[in-house]
């Protein structure tokens, strides 16, 4: 590590002045089309974070189109100019957090490799840092950990975990929640690591630790019996006690075992032996919120369930320490709260009155006395914005991508509409400027069981603002919309999960916002996977597809992933690569255009996935067009603004010029 001693130029943090009341939204400009080359920028300030004694600011960002993420930090009094610029070369600091007034605690990578070998397998080498302010010194070690607790009664310790840097407890990978980890004390001081638990045996990891650093639930897979077991500790216990049973081979457990919300979510800072636990007891469709007692191992009183969807979460009190629960989070047009507490209600409530665009508000770092915080805001009209409260007063901090003007993005609407089975489906639809009926792109990510609730979505965004209104449909399988929609997708990749999206297509058609002429798929991941099966659907709706880093060969894929002895999760996958279409097995049936597009160094959906695809297309006689991202990877994070710029320009140009006769 060392550090930038030059100043920051005139500034991609666009400090304005403290006052009582924000500056409004920026000026009206002319509407038009923003340019590629702004879609394509790298989150220009990706964290802001206060120091618990309010005192100083930390501030990981970019310069530059090509630059690298660079890490400031301000003194809240001056913020005129940084006190310090650090720097990883030659690695790139890629997360950076406070956990002491003095120490922040981060990770840092740098490409070494030119090929990926094999499944999750990265071409980057990862290190773990602590800097200490006041010596202005970096300590550092080989690997990469993220942070379990503060350990706040043990102000030089950390808790750790080893792990990679795309959490993924619900992604495309569903053996990755249940890989085993290791966890250690870190010593901010001197670098040193205390091994706590190593995961392995009967229990690979834990999922919840208390504020001591005493491990308190977990749910792993007992591979020979069979069995997913729950298991939990009272603090101080030496070993833990079973809580729960589920056949592993019964898929009607699967929505527990991926679904990556049920389980203890927090304690009551009054009473260690209760605890705030989600789950759907008693056959309950839709995951509430419950009371749960360590003396007696029973789920107590509900404290909160919603009609229509999960909870996903708590949020606690917002200084730091106080884990006093102050809300229950469920999905919907946003993320939404249900408040336990007036106070923090209120202050999130003033807050939205005075933040524009308010829309996923959140508090993001407290000072310890309350004082000043770093305030959060994502949403349709803002690509991701920090503002500063300090005693009183509001500024703006900076913003994920500054150079686009709110008043070019859209509005995005939350809809429910019927499959033709009579499921409700959720969705988003990104509303662009103009009047119905506009040109379609239904657009699905990846997963496909992950929650795919869109606050500000680039992608949905561009497209938008080229003039496509755009579908994103949380199909059957997506986690938060309770057991059944989950269940209702088991075994249905290809099937009724395609089923679902052109209904959204028929049902915006019938509403009259859509020119049934004009209508693309695009998806990445799992949804590219989505656009390829789209091209040969036998009621064809679609004038093309755009595939992104698609699992064009599910079946390869299975091959190469399976765990035949996790037998429910193997099911699962097999449904997914040996039962649900296979675009591989399809190309003869493909009767509208098609774009693909793939990192080589993708580790998720590894390469092999367009150049077989792209061979098998061509040897029918099908005509397509092939496009490789140079040492691009699966992740955003991960996609630099060359990659990007490539990825957006060439998807705007085919929508134009080649989706169908003339083009979308």
């Amino acid at each position: 590590m060392k550090l930038l001693k030059t100043s920051l130029a005139a500034a991609l943090i666009g400090i304005s002045s403290l006052g009582l009341v924000t500056a409004g939204p920026a000026p009206s400009q002319a509407q038009g089309t923003v340019p590629v080359d702004v879609w394509a920028l790298r989150d220009v300030v990706n964290a802001v974070q206060i120091s618990p004694d309010g005192k100083h600011l930390l501030v990981h960002k970019v310069e530059s189109k090509e630059g690298e993420y660079l890490l400031e930090i301000y003194e809240t009094s001056d913020l005129s100019k940084p006190l310090r610029r650090l720097n990883a070369d030659p690695m790139e600091i890629n997360s950076a957090q406070w956990v002491s007034n003095d120490v922040i605690f981060g990770s840092a990578w740098q490409v070494n490799r030119k090929t990926v070998k094999g499944p999750e397998e990265d071409v980057r080498d990862y290190r773990t840092y602590s800097y200490r302010l006041s010596t202005n010194k970096f300590t550092s070690i080989d690997g990469n950990f993220g942070i379990v607790n503060l350990l706040p009664d043990e102000p030089d310790q950390v808790l750790v975990s080893t792990g990679t840097t795309i959490p993924d407890a619900t992604g495309v990978d569903p053996y990755a929640a249940i890989r085993p980890r290791s966890y250690y004390r870190f010593n901010l001081n001197t670098g040193a690591r205390e091994l706590v638990l190593r995961g392995g045996g009967k229990i690979p990891f834990v999922s919840t630790w208390d504020n001591k650093g005493n491990p308190r639930f977990t749910q792993v897979q007992d591979t020979q019996a069979g069995k997913v077991i729950s298991y939990y500790r009272k603090p101080g216990d030496g070993d833990w006690t079973k809580l729960m049973e589920l056949d592993l081979n019964d898929p009607a457990n699967l929505y527990r075992v991926l679904g990556g919300i049920h389980g203890i979510a927090g304690f009551d800072p009054d009473n260690p032996n209760l605890g705030y636990m989600i789950d759907n007891p008693n056959g309950e469709d839709k995951a509430g919120l419950y009371e749960f007692d360590f003396t007696t191992g029973q789920i107590g009183k509900k404290l909160f369930q919603d009609a229509d969807a999960d909870v996903m979460g708590i949020q606690l009190h917002s200084i730091p320490g106080n884990d006093k629960l102050v809300a229950a989070r469920y999905p919907g047009a946003r993320m939404e709260r249900h408040w336990f507490d007036e106070e923090e209600k209120a202050l999130h409530e003033a807050l939205e009155q005075q933040i524009p665009y308010a829309h996923q508000l959140t508090i993001s770092s407290r000072s310890l006395d309350g004082k000043s915080m770093v305030v959060t805001n994502r949403g349709p009209h803002d690509p991701g914005s920090f503002w500063l409260v300090k005693d009183g007063k509001l500024a703006k901090l900076g913003s994920r991508n500054p150079l686009v003007n709110p008043e070019q993005l859209a509005d995005v609407k939350y809809i429910r509409y019927p499959a033709r089975d009579g499921l409700m489906i959720p969705a988003w639809v990104t509303v662009p400027k103009g009047k119905p009926p506009f040109p379609l792109i239904v657009q699905h990510n990846g997963g496909p069981h992950v929650n795919g609730m869109v606050g500000y979505d680039e992608w949905g965004q561009m497209l938008a603002n080229a003039g496509y209104m755009v579908l994103h449909p949380d199909n059957r399988i997506s986690v938060g919309w309770g057991q059944k929609h989950f269940d209702a997708g088991y075994g249905e990749h290809g099937g009724r999960m395609q089923d679902d999206k052109d209904d959204g297509v028929k049902y915006l058609i019938e509403q009259g916002l859509v020119d049934p002429e004009r209508v693309a798929f695009f998806g990445w991941s799992y949804g590219g996977y989505a656009a390829l099966v789209s091209l040969s659907r036998d009621e064809q709706l679609y004038q093309c597809a755009i595939a992104g880093a698609a699992v064009a060969d599910p079946e390869k894929q299975y091959m190469g992933r399976r765990s035949p002895d996790l037998k429910a999760l193997d099911e699962w996958s097999k449904r997914r690569g040996m039962i649900g279409v296979n675009p591989m097995k399809e190309v003869s049936k493909v009767n509208i255009p098609l774009l693909m597009i793939h990192g080589n160094v993708d580790r998720r959906v590894m390469y092999y996935h367009l150049k077989d695809y792209q061979k098998a297309f061509q040897a029918a006689g099908k005509t397509g067009e092939f496009i490789t991202l140079e040492g691009a990877d699966h992740f955003y994070n991960t996609l630099m603004y060359n990659h990007q710029q490539q990825l957006y320009t060439k998807m705007l140009d085919y929508l134009a010029n080649d989706c169908g006769p003339g083009g979308l």
